[in-house]
C-alpha cells in the first residue's frame, strides 16, 4: 500500500481517509494551513501519522517565513506550531512531532535561515521513513505474543493508515502472518466514525488477512464463547504509569477481556508515551461534533433535538493491560518502572 503520509518535492501527500473504503484517493497540500485543516477534518488520523504530519506541517510552514533574523524566524515558527498544536488535543505524537521540529530549529541558531529551512525539511523527510521502520520493529516484537491459529480482536484502526505505513496493532498482526502464523481478526466497527469497519477491515482485506467485521457490542459475547484469543489495540497517549487513551470503546473491550481471561495488548511507539503525565486522569479528551453520532455518511439517524455526547477517546487503566508493545521491546506491569527502563531512565 502507498504511504499514508509523505513529504515529496515541497508538498505533503496524504491518503484522504474520509474517502475510504470506497475510494483510495491521495491529496496534495502545499502550505501548513492545509495540513492543519487535514488533521482537523480527519483526512489524516492515527497517533503516529499525526506526529509525522504535524512535523511536516511545521517544516512546511518554515519555508514561508521571510527573514534573516533567527529570533524573528523562531517567533513566526512558534506561531505555525501553535496552529498545528490546536488541531487535536489527545494524541501526544502530534505534539511530539511539532516539538521535534522546533527543537531542531532552535539548535540551528547561528546558521543561515535558508540552511535551517532545508535542515528542517530533511528532518521531516527522515521522520517519514523512521516511522515506518519503527512500526516494523514494533510489529516483530508483538508478533511473539500471538500463537499460530489465534483469533485477535482489534478496536478502531491502528494499521498502516494510522501511521506512515505497516501499523502498530495491525503491524503486530501483519508481522505474525509474515512469520507464518495463521491469524484471524475480528475488526469491531468502532462507532461513531466506523474506523474499524471502514479502515481496518479494508486494510486487512487488501493484504489477504482473514478478517471479519463485528458490531462493537459483540466483543464480550464472543469472548465468553472462547472465540477471541487476544486483543491488540493502538494508543493515542500512554501515561507514565501505563494508563492508555485510545478510541472510545477501548475501555469496554479491556474490561471484557479482563473478565474473560483474554490478554489485552497495547501496541504503540515510544513517542506515544507521555512521561510528563502521571496517570490517565490528566489526559485531555477530545469532544467531537455531535453529527458524528447523529449522522452516518451524511444521513441523519437520530431524532432531532436530543442532546448528544461524543468524547472521541477513553482511558484504559494500566491494571487492565497485559503488556505494552513498543519498537524497543514488550513491557509488562508495573509499567511505571518498565517504561522508564525502555526509555533508559531505570
Amino acid at each position: 500500500m502507498i504511504r499514508t503520509v509523505d513529504y515529496l518535492d515541497g508538498k505533503v501527500v496524504l491518503i484522504d481517509q474520509n474517502r475510504l473504503p470506497h475510494q483510495l484517493v491521495t491529496i496534495e497540500l502545499f502550505d501548513y494551513r492545509e495540513v492543519a485543516d487535514a488533521i482537523k477534518t480527519m483526512k489524516v488520523r492515527g497517533a503516529p501519522a499525526l506526529g509525522v504530519t504535524a512535523a511536516i506541517g511545521v517544516a512546511l510552514g518554515a519555508q514561508e517565513i521571510e527573514t534573516a533574523d533567527h529570533q524573528e524566524f523562531m517567533s513566526k515558527l512558534e506561531q505555525v506550531a501553535s496552529e498545528i498544536r490546536a488541531t487535536r488535543p489527545t494524541a501526544v505524537n502530534l505534539f511530539w512531532g511539532v516539538d521535534r521540529i522546533l527543537a531542531a530549529a532552535r539548535q540551528a541558531d547561528g546558521k543561515p535561515i535558508e540552511q535551517i529551512k532545508e535542515e528542517l525539511n530533511e528532518l521531516a523527510r527522515s521522520m517519514v521513513q523512521e516511522d515506518e521502520d519503527t512500526c516494523r520493529r514494533l510489529g516483530r516484537n508483538g508478533a511473539e505474543l500471538l500463537k499460530d491459529g489465534d483469533t485477535v480482536l482489534t478496536h478502531c484502526n491502528a494499521g498502516g493508515l494510522a501511521c506512515v505505513g505497516y501499523g502498530t496493532a495491525l503491524g503486530v498482526i501483519r508481522a505474525a502472518v509474515e512469520s507464518g502464523k495463521r491469524i484471524r481478526v475480528f475488526a469491531d466497527e468502532t462507532r461513531p466514525r466506523l474506523q474499524g469497519m471502514k479502515l481496518t477491515a479494508w486494510e486487512l482485506a487488501q493484504d489477504g488477512i482473514d478478517v471479519t467485521i463485528i458490531a462493537d457490542n459483540m466483543a464480550a459475547s464472543l469472548m465468553r464463547k472462547g472465540m477471541i484469543d487476544a486483543c491488540v489495540v493502538g494508543a493515542d497517549r500512554i501515561t507514565a504509569n501505563g494508563d492508555t487513551a485510545n478510541k472510545i470503546g477501548t475501555y469496554s473491550v479491556a474490561l471484557a477481556a479482563k473478565a474473560h481471561g483474554v490478554p489485552f495488548y497495547v501496541a504503540a511507539p515510544m513517542s506515544t508515551v507521555d512521561f510528563q503525565i502521571a496517570s490517565g486522569e490528566e489526559i485531555p479528551i477530545e469532544e467531537r461534533s455531535s453529527e458524528e453520532m447523529t449522522h452516518v455518511d451524511g444521513h441523519r439517524i437520530a431524532p432531532e433535538g436530543v442532546p448528544v455526547m461524543n468524547p472521541s477517546f477513553d482511558v484504559t487503566p494500566a491494571e487492565y493491560i497485559s503488556a505494552i508493545i513498543t519498537e524497543k521491546g514488550v513491557v509488562r506491569p508495573t509499567f511505571e518502572k518498565t517504561l522508564k527502563l525502555l526509555k533508559g531512565e531505570g
